[in-house]
């Protein structure tokens, strides 16, 4: 058998002790929950029974000292399941691992006979950048223009972004459909208009939640807003902004910013 027949496979998991630890698999019912925002449709997803994927959620949501999903009542659709924050983080957080975890068994499978060296092959996931907001997503549109590109981001949990960049910039990032990319915004970039206003405002982001915290300031104020689907968005305004939108925990409000204003950025 020669050297580079040989290759180098393993498994990932992510969690809090050897006892406490997500799969694949239970990634994958969260990722589910997090698209459908139903348990019934997220278990046929991954070929777990109704009840099977029960167990698994009250499995998961006892892991890491708060739940990972919650039950929602009303809304648009009547009520369903979804990914709480954290579950949202946490199944982020697994998918970026996945991606360097699979490059270094590629990398150590390619490097078997040279096995000392191999770890100069790794690039290591860091991505550090001063925006409040970074939103991690899988690229679901692209449109082409004459001068610029506009590429929409479905983040985890269903909501979209849409960024306006160069042609460029598209190559650079070697996005295309289905690409894993982040959506960067500067909290100062971000207004909140209550929405009754939106259909006011011109700016193509536009995302409906309700603010979970107020950290007030000497001048401004951050405002912190969860999306219907999960996701937090930080936004900085005056103190005075506050008082006049009548900003409180629990108020419904929207976040509004140009695509231009949206960095887009991809894990090398």
């Amino acid at each position: 058998m020669q050297h580079n027949d040989l290759k180098i496979v393993g498994s990932l998991s992510l969690g809090i002790d050897a006892q406490n630890l997500l799969s694949d698999k239970r990634i994958a019912l969260l990722e589910k929950i997090g698209e459908c925002g139903s348990i019934t449709q997220a278990a046929k997803g991954v070929g777990l029974s109704y009840k099977g994927a029960w167990d698994t959620v009250d499995t998961i949501n006892g892991m890491f000292g708060e739940p990972l999903v919650e039950t929602i009542t009303g809304g648009k659709g009547g009520g369903g399941t979804q990914l709480t924050v954290t579950g949202i983080r946490i199944v982020d957080t697994y998918k970026a691992l996945l991606r360097e975890h699979q490059r270094f068994m590629a990398a150590a499978s390619n490097g078997i006979e040279n096995f000392d060296n191999i770890y100069q092959m790794i690039r290591r996931l860091s991505v550090k950048t001063s925006a409040r907001n970074q939103f991690f997503g899988k690229v679901s549109a692209i449109k082409q223009g004459p001068v610029n590109v506009e590429v929409e981001l479905t983040l985890t949990g269903g909501d979209k972004i849409h960024s306006v960049i160069t042609h460029d910039g598209l190559d650079n990032l070697g996005l295309k459909v289905g690409s894993d990319a982040w959506a960067l915004v500067k909290a100062s970039w971000v207004i909140l208009v209550m929405p009754e206003a939106v259909a006011g405002v011109s700016a193509r982001n536009k995302l409906v939640g309700k603010i979970t915290r107020i950290t007030q300031g000497g001048v401004n104020t951050e405002v912190l807003m969860q999306l219907e689907g999960g996701n937090v968005v930080s936004v900085i305004i005056t103190n005075d902004s506050v008082t006049s939108l009548k900003l409180a925990v629990g108020v419904e409000a929207c976040a509004v910013f140009k695509a231009s204003s949206v960095i887009m950025g991809v894990t090398d």
